[in-house]
């Protein structure tokens, strides 16, 4: 027909697959936790070896020390009781190690010791103020709790009830298993034994870059990050 036009159609460029994306060690990583985890974090099998107990201290958490309640608690000068649960939530997953678990007991035995952990965990958790502020005000804290036989200040203790209470926002750091799983991940983790901003800020930007990397398998919070990075790096998953 006379006058008429041809239009050309543009094939459209087919989009990368995410695992196209990945550095080699990302993807050597990803691979490790499928072979383990075959349906990711929806897995059966990892629901009940990571996921489940964790995700089940939380719930026992929020039934005493949800915002509100927890609030209630510290106004009404309670804080034997916050002590008591959150000792007692933790007491039933093995976040901590045994020494950990003594060391935590003994520092909120005291009135004034249950005292200032309940009030500057709350500080933390629902205070105001930037992340960092809170942060190393709940160092601070800890540092300072009622010591007998083995120090409080370790980095599981510090950010165990953080990552219990709000598992979108916090995560949980196992020196060791981590540092092993950054170098595995090639992730240049600066870690630093003695608890610091700097170290947990670097965390959080590691559970960052494996969400980038793993969000085709819809991880759902902190838990299902950190337990991609316990994977890597702890000896249960030796291959």
């Amino acid at each position: 027909m006379a006058g008429s036009v041809v239009k050309s159609r543009k094939r459209a460029t087919p989009k990368p697959s995410l695992t196209q994306s990945l550095t080699p060690a990302a993807l050597r990583c990803r691979k490790k936790f499928l072979r383990f985890f075959p349906g990711g974090f929806a897995d059966e099998t990892y629901i009940d070896w990571e996921r489940g107990y964790k995700w089940e201290a939380h719930e026992r958490w929020l039934e005493r020390l949800e915002p509100n309640a927890f609030r209630g608690l510290i106004e009404r000068g309670k804080h034997d009781e916050v002590a008591e649960h959150a000792v007692k939530v933790e007491s039933r997953t093995n976040l901590l190690f045994s020494f950990e678990k003594m060391a935590l007991r003994d520092a909120v035995r005291s009135a004034a010791g249950a005292r200032s952990f309940a009030e500057g965990l709350f500080a933390f958790l629902h205070g105001p103020g930037e992340d960092r502020t809170r942060f190393e005000a709940w160092c601070e804290t800890v540092a300072a709790l009622p010591r007998r036989q083995t120090r409080v200040l370790t980095w599981p203790l510090l950010t165990v009830f953080g990552f219990i209470a709000q598992p979108e926002r916090h995560v949980f750091l196992k020196p060791n298993v981590t540092r092993v799983a950054a170098r595995e991940y090639e992730y240049d983790f600066h870690y630093k034994s003695r608890p610091n901003w700097e170290t947990y800020e670097s965390l959080l930007n590691f559970a960052r870059v494996v969400y980038r990397d793993v969000r085709d398998l819809r991880p759902r919070d902190m838990i299902d990050l950190q337990s991609f990075i316990w994977v890597q790096g702890s000896d249960e998953y030796e291959e």
